[in-house]
């Protein structure tokens, strides 16, 4: 099957991705998973469309690779790649995505994705671990290999590619999580 064929048969409503030519169905996300996306959605959009760096998506919309159509969580697009957005998906790499695992996805996060997202040239990847509350920072390095990225001695990660950016690795565990405003407000601070 096509990537095409395979964007014409599932609609924004399926949970399902496309990878050597087949569909895979992706099962719902947990509560905690779906808090922990939508903060990290608005806190990220409000800080990208505050500062014009590009835009920002989440599932389900996907991002079509070599041999693959993923659907990440969340999709940082810049300005330099803007002409990359088509309507049902991302034609090629994103400059950075976040990948909130859960039981069912943990391999593929950690296995599949890891390697595609990287063989792609997405130049930032956040893993983020509900369950054992973990996170974890990958940036692409000269030699085209991800590279983890520890955070600061105050548990704060600064992202490379949304610049300025940065986040307390804490909020995401704590509940319930905090508000975006404030967060928001706090990071503005800096």
């Amino acid at each position: 099957m096509t990537y095409q064929e395979f964007l014409e048969l599932c609609d924004e409503d399926t949970l399902a991705e496309w990878e050597d030519g087949e569909i895979i169905m992706v099962p719902s996300a947990s509560e905690r998973h779906q808090d922990i996306t939508v903060f990290l959605t608005v806190l990220l959009r409000l800080y990208v469309d505050s500062r014009k760096l590009g835009k920002l998506y989440n599932a389900p919309y996907q991002i079509r690779l070599e041999s693959s159509g993923r659907e990440p969580d969340i999709i940082f697009v810049s300005n330099e790649n803007l002409t990359r957005i088509k309507d049902a998906y991302l034609d090629g790499a994103a400059d950075m995505v976040v990948e909130i695992t859960s039981p069912e996805s943990m391999r593929r996060d950690r296995g599949d994705k890891f390697y595609e997202y990287e063989s792609a040239g997405i130049s930032e990847y956040w893993l983020i671990d509900p369950i054992r509350k973990q996170a974890e920072f990958y940036r692409l390095g000269e030699d085209k290999l991800y590279h983890s990225i520890l955070t600061d001695t105050e548990g704060i990660y600064r992202s490379e590619i949304i610049k300025d950016f940065w986040i307390k690795v804490s909020w995401l565990w704590e509940e319930p999580l905090p508000s975006v405003l404030d967060a928001w407000q706090e990071i503005n601070k800096s």
